[in-house]
């Protein structure tokens, strides 16, 4: 078993690019085609600081077949750089609308401003929380935050997503 890296998220990010489009068109188009009723497998909670690499994973994660919620493709408008209730509303709509809660955890995620509460709000709704960390080298080990060990992590065999603990498939987790 091994985590996903950093350098392989940020690639894929990179060779998802199509017709030249830039970042900001992209989630214009995305923004204008969004259903507020829409439902998806994954909420990626994740620091904002990390765009690059979540646009690469996100990329990687629906290539697995997985529908990927990711609040400033989707809902561009909020200011995720402030707390307001405003925003906390309708995060938490979109929460609602996903299964489960992926943790995309970095050395950047301490700097969120919403990722723990994603987390705690999520854990206490649904109960369907996995860390999914970005090393820098697939056999890195990783070592977060003590309360982190509570939730299980994700991790990549080959092409595959897995929860590790009680190990299975991704997509067993997700449907059970």
């Amino acid at each position: 078993m091994a985590f996903l890296t950093l350098s392989e998220v940020r690639s894929r990010a990179r060779s998802n690019r199509s017709f030249g489009l830039e970042s900001r068109d992209i989630l214009e188009e995305q923004f204008d085609s969004f259903k507020s009723y829409k439902t998806y497998d994954i909420f990626l909670s994740h620091a904002f600081l990390d765009a690059k690499a979540i646009d690469g994973l996100k990329v990687v994660l629906e290539e697995a077949g997985f529908s990927v919620y990711v609040d400033w493709h989707e809902d561009s408008h909020l200011e995720r750089g402030k707390v307001t209730k405003e925003t906390a509303l309708v995060i938490r709509e979109r929460m609602k609308s996903c299964r489960t809660l992926i943790f995309a955890m970095t050395q950047n995620s301490h700097e969120s401003r919403w990722m723990l509460w994603e987390l705690g709000y999520f854990d206490g709704y649904k109960n369907k929380v996995a860390i999914l960390p970005l090393t820098e080298r697939r056999d890195d080990n990783f070592n977060g935050q003590e309360f982190i060990s509570l939730y299980p992590l994700v991790e990549i065999y080959g092409d595959s997503f897995y929860i590790n603990n009680p190990f299975e498939s991704i997509e067993n987790w997700i449907n059970e």
